[in-house]
């Protein structure tokens, strides 16, 4: 969580407490972390894919970012898109 924030500082130039959510995928796009602040604290969530890949949202190079709204990054985690059959597959708990 301290390693992530202190990206977000030295590689953003971004201060964590602003309020925005930082998401952060590894290489081959199964695993996704979300690290915001809020009052008292960091919050982390961390979602690993059995099947399928987080689509990435249009990059920023000037912001060196990745923006959205809250509905897109609720999109992405779930792997909601418009077209239902493009849809990220995901093990049913039985």
């Amino acid at each position: 969580m301290y390693s992530l924030s202190g990206l977000v500082l030295d590689t953003m130039g971004h201060d964590i407490r602003n309020g925005n959510v930082y998401i952060f995928i590894n290489r081959d796009r199964r695993n996704i972390k979300l690290l915001h602040a809020e009052d008292g604290g960091l919050v982390l969530y961390q979602k690993r894919l059995e099947q399928g890949r987080f689509r990435l949202p249009g990059y920023d190079p000037q912001a060196k970012a990745y923006f959205m709204e809250w509905r897109d990054l609720v999109l992405l985690v779930e792997g909601i898109r418009e077209d239902p059959s493009a849809r990220l597959k995901r093990l049913k708990m039985r």
